[in-house]
């Protein structure tokens, strides 16, 4: 650990003394709780990382030291020879006392008073397999674990499974290859409480940022599952529709920065997929809200709902955004003088959430269609349209295929 690292010190179970732990707490100070077992690398910088990660998710995250009975303090970097030194310390690891010290990492987090109780086992390589025996052999409430090395060769353990169980797979793992995936596969699948995903194309550690194996549309995938699977199983529950109401209602009423940037996390960001407009960290984008957004959209700008879809981590709203091209919007239209012209337009926010503060937004729309009734693209002989996207948004029995030529030599 490092001297500044939050610590505490846990009691091994065996009585043959004691290790530390990395702490971290999310902003509320209180939640569910995780143990999070390290790689062979061991409590790490990437480690630690992780762990915070997961407390602005609003989870009390500790992580155990589970080396120390061979070296106390391990934090290896990526390197040839760190591997080589970390490979050792696997080879002399004793999983059974690794299990062991999960335990007592789990009871040490439910005893303190920021954790509410329930606690859970995120894992990975080394400490992926380590989440997938706590499964079996600890008091857990929800274990994952990420690319767990030799879980096949632990597979009768699976008859002590309680509590839920979620396994990511990289499909080109050398330490699991095909026979071995087949086999965990083959045991664990259908069973109650227990989700295996396979991901395709991608090697072990997919989900290690910065690593040279680092997949992000894996790794994001993997992690909404894994937030999933927590919080189906321990919680926390923010109220994600509040949230986002209080959120829009900032940007588009009060047109308050300040009211706006308070309901995200510290470091957000917002990306409007069409225009590539919005920001990425605190500074960025309270210069976009103030400069380019909130007091920049017309006097009359409307958003009407028509369905909203909650998930574990995210809201994603489907609704109509209306204005009247009044004042030149540098988000959506940059560039472009004000023209008059009323638009309405189908939009899409999908809107992910850390704990109970907003992550990010990706927004869409449908660029071609405002250029059309704004008057700035002829839509004569291009499959695209102007207004009447959104009446049919509304009514479906609006006309169908007008753009397709094709249509009328389908008719019967």
């Amino acid at each position: 650990m490092t001297p500044t690292a939050p610590t505490i010190r846990i009691p091994a179970s065996d009585g043959s003394g004691s290790f530390d732990a990395y702490l971290a707490l999310p902003p509320s100070g209180h939640g569910p709780g995780i143990v999070l077992a390290q790689e062979i690398f061991g409590v790490n910088a990437t480690m630690r990382a992780v762990a915070d990660h997961y407390a602005e998710e609003g989870y009390v995250v500790l992580v155990p030291d589970l080396f120390w009975r061979q070296q106390p303090g391990i934090q290896l970097g990526y390197t040839e020879a760190d591997f080589q030194r970390a490979f050792g310390l696997y080879q002399g690891f004793n999983e059974t006392l690794g299990v062991a010290d999960i335990q007592a990492s789990l009871n040490a987090l439910r005893e303190r008073p920021e954790c509410s109780g329930q606690a859970g086992v995120l894992g990975f390589c080394l400490g992926g397999k380590l989440a997938y025996l706590a499964a079996c052999h600890t008091d857990a409430d929800v274990a994952v674990g990420y690319y767990g090395v030799g879980i096949e060769k632990a597979l009768d353990d699976a008859q002590g499974l309680r509590g839920r169980l979620v396994l990511h797979i990289a499909e080109n793992d050398a330490f699991c290859p095909p026979e071995a995936r087949a086999a965990i596969l083959a045991a664990l699948s259908g069973r109650e409480q227990t989700e295996l995903y396979v991901y395709p194309g991608v090697d072990h550690a997919f989900a290690r940022q910065g690593g040279d194996h680092f997949h992000k549309p894996s790794a994001l995938m993997a992690h909404q599952r894994s937030v999933a699977a927590f919080k189906a199983a321990m919680g926390p529950h923010p109220d994600f529709s509040a949230l986002w109401d209080k959120h829009c209602e900032h940007e588009f009423a009060t047109r308050d920065v300040a009211a706006t940037m308070a309901t995200m996390v510290a470091e957000p960001y917002v990306n409007h997929i069409p225009t590539m407009t919005g920001g990425v960290g605190h500074t960025m984008l309270s210069r976009f809200y103030q400069h380019h957004f909130v007091n920049s959209n017309p006097p009359d700008t409307t958003l009407v709902p028509i369905s909203r879809t909650i998930g574990a981590t995210q809201i994603v709203d489907e609704l109509l955004f209306c204005f009247t091209h009044t004042c030149e919007i540098d988000w959506m239209l940059p560039g472009i003088a004000p023209t008059g012209k009323r638009v309405e337009i189908p939009l899409v926010a999908i809107v992910k959430f850390r704990g109970d503060k907003l992550y990010h937004e990706h927004i869409y729309w449908d660029q071609a269609s405002v250029l059309v009734q704004i008057g700035k693209l002829d839509p004569t002989g291009l499959p695209v349209a102007g207004i009447e996207t959104a009446r049919k948004l509304l009514d479906e029995h609006q006309p169908s295929n007008t753009l397709m030529a094709a249509w009328a030599l389908s008719a019967p």
